[in-house]
């Protein structure tokens, strides 16, 4: 069981976390961003061209805060 905790896995650690991350804050920020466009826009709906946009940025936002959180939050576990 120790071996799954070495130093050698670390970046397996990382990887796994910030995958985990990735879906659930993809998702709180595409709907954060959804209710802004749509009150910046007066509209109550959003287009699907739209969505989609909003997605992808959404997307790459979340990939850039799951993997640097991850990485500060694991290097700081294997820290001793």
């Amino acid at each position: 069981m120790q071996e799954l905790f070495s130093e050698d896995l670390k970046w397996l650690w990382i990887a796994a976390m910030a995958l985990a991350l990735f879906f659930p804050v993809r998702q709180f920020i595409w709907v954060t961003t959804v209710r802004r466009h749509i009150r910046k826009s007066g509209d109550e709906t959003v287009s699907a061209d739209e969505q989609i946009r909003l997605k992808k940025r959404a997307a790459v936002t979340s990939l850039l805060l799951s993997g640097l959180f991850s990485l500060f939050y694991i290097s700081f576990l294997f820290h001793k």
